[in-house]
């Protein structure tokens, strides 16, 4: 279904039976757009997410979870190991397609989100926290910071607006698009885990009750 359904967007569509193969192939050939299930024969989707996003090749690769367990624990995983988005079956087609043009236009989502606030610099400074648009990196002091594509979208897009508050649905629009579809868990995730990432810093991610979030810099 998948396969007929791609072809109309003119993707071709690489099927692996299990995980092993899916990242053997990965590592042979590339792919523009992942779609994983979680449960595979073998190897766990969520065993292969972790191995996808530890090699750094494949650190920003959009990842789309696809799959029918669709319990809150299950979706706060797939998002806190590093997946772009959270399918559960039943699903459209036409849907799952949206959303995959959504993560294929993720990296120019970020360079569109700096080159708003500043054409000319293409790195964000605020105290000892450094962000690299053009170069996707991230730095702390000396300390570079592992962030996945998600939270490094949020992250650039709080730098380039410091002390606004966002609705969850305004950030998420800011950095993929309008008319995504999201939950407020789903947000609620990513900021934490940028958080976590942040150390002590992470507080400059401040929680505004019943609104949304603000990168505070005063």
């Amino acid at each position: 279904m998948l396969k007929y359904a791609f072809a109309q967007e003119g993707w071709e569509l690489i099927q692996a039976k299990t995980g092993e193969e899916g990242l053997e192939h990965l590592r042979k050939e590339g792919a523009d757009c992942i779609i994983l299930d979680i449960m595979l024969p073998g190897m766990d989707g969520f065993k292969v997410l972790k191995k996808i996003r530890a090699e750094e090749s494949f650190r920003f690769l959009p990842l789309i979870i696809c799959t029918a367990r669709g319990q809150e624990a299950d979706i706060v995983t797939g998002l806190e190991l590093g997946a772009d988005d959270y399918v559960v079956k039943p699903y459209s087609p036409r849907v799952l397609a949206a959303r995959i043009r959504t993560g294929l236009r993720r990296k120019e989502t970020a360079s569109s989100i700096e080159d708003a606030s500043s054409p000319k610099e293409n790195v964000l400074r605020v105290g000892n926290l450094v962000l690299d648009v053009e170069r996707h990196t991230c730095f702390l002091g000396e300390t570079a910071l592992e962030l996945f594509a998600t939270e490094f979208s949020i992250l650039a897009h709080f730098m380039s607006h410091p002390d606004i508050v966002f609705s969850r649905q305004k950030l998420i629009t800011a950095i993929r698009g309008s008319d995504y579809p999201v939950t407020d868990r789903s947000v609620d995730v990513q900021i934490l885990g940028l958080r976590k990432k942040l150390g002590d810093s992470g507080a400059m991610i401040e929680t505004i009750r019943g609104v949304g979030y603000r990168f505070k810099t005063i």
